[in-house]
């Protein structure tokens, strides 16, 4: 969870597993919302007849396990995605803080950007399969699973083909990283206060609203990229798009000639019913994980209680406790 402040009782590599499982549970939670949604962008036929429709075509078609096709790549993806971001920001963070070791919130925005920029080339095959995974029909299947689809489409495409799209995703990733961080620091002069004493409650109502309108703003990018991924030569219906290009201009251009400026929206409805179930499964998620941590660390008297033990001090370190409580038995 990129929102959640840092906690010295839990060791880096705890903290981590509670953040990809945290992610993971919620991805899979919300995944026939996330399959709706790439349909649309992509404009299959399932999806022609609005939001609604599109969920009992697909489940009339394929069944209930077409909802979760690419799930086991974006849940795959996720771990490798985090660790690049979380390691190319604070690299380049070392570069951008003041003598106090702080970063003014414009070098923040910009070693955020440049981390997510990092994690999506080095990540995006992935994205790109889960997306021909997705889009393909579960009683045609051409793809047999992610190491198959990574080989067929090599073999038929080449290298270049995982990142179709890429060019469009990186363009995006720029407004959409200075809307959320924009919609941030408005929604701080709502509470009125530092944003380390906001309530859990808090902190999820800022992440989902920022998150909502920074989708809103951005959200043609994703559908111009979903197009470019899912389009192949070597598939007859040409990977199930619903026109037919050459390159992101003229993805764009076919688009708004056959739906006008709705188009570059569509999917966005199951897209933005996503956010507030994903953004609450998943802190909750790694809330629970984080208080399995710190009882199993020590800290706290039960796995579904964060009360402090007594006499431990909150403060120390996990290696700090440990070796108080060597010097104390």
């Amino acid at each position: 969870m990129a929102a959640t402040r840092r906690d010295n009782r839990v060791t880096f590599v705890q903290n981590f597993t509670c953040t990809a499982v945290a992610g993971i549970t919620a991805r899979t939670v919300i995944s026939p919302l996330d399959v709706a949604k790439v349909l649309m962008q992509v404009g299959t036929r399932d999806t022609h007849e609005g939001v609604l429709k599109t969920f009992n075509n697909v489940y009339n078609a394929q069944g209930i396990r077409a909802f979760w096709k690419g799930n086991f790549m974006g849940c795959l993806r996720l771990a490798p995605f985090s660790a690049i971001q979380f390691s190319a920001f604070h690299k380049v963070k070392q570069h951008l803080v003041d003598d106090s070791g702080r970063m003014s919130p414009m070098h923040a925005m910009l070693a955020g950007s440049l981390a997510g920029m990092v994690a999506t080339v080095l990540t995006y095959p992935t994205d790109m399969v889960k997306t021909r995974l997705i889009v393909q029909n579960a009683q045609r299947k051409r793809y047999k699973g992610v190491t198959h689809a990574f080989s067929l489409i090599m073999k038929e495409e080449g290298l270049l083909a995982f990142y179709r799209g890429m060019f469009v995703s990186l363009i995006g990733s720029l407004p959409y990283t200075m809307v959320t961080f924009a919609a941030y620091e408005t929604l701080d002069q709502v509470w009125n206060k530092p944003r380390y004493m906001y309530t859990p409650m808090q902190s999820l109502f800022n992440g989902c609203v920022a998150a909502a309108i920074a989708q809103l703003a951005c959200y043609p990018f994703d559908t111009i990229r979903k197009k470019l991924q899912a389009q192949s030569p070597v598939i007859k219906d040409g990977g199930g798009v619903d026109v037919h290009f050459r390159g992101a201009i003229a993805a764009a251009r076919a688009t708004h000639r056959k739906y006008g400026y709705k188009g570059f929206w569509r999917g966005i409805t199951p897209n933005l019913c996503k956010i507030v179930p994903y953004a609450g499964i998943m802190f909750m998620t790694f809330e629970a994980l984080k208080r399995s941590m710190l009882y199993h660390n020590g800290y706290t008297v039960s796995v579904f209680d964060d009360t402090p033990k007594p006499g431990i001090d909150q403060t120390m370190q996990r290696s700090e406790l440990e070796a108080w409580r060597k010097r104390h038995t």
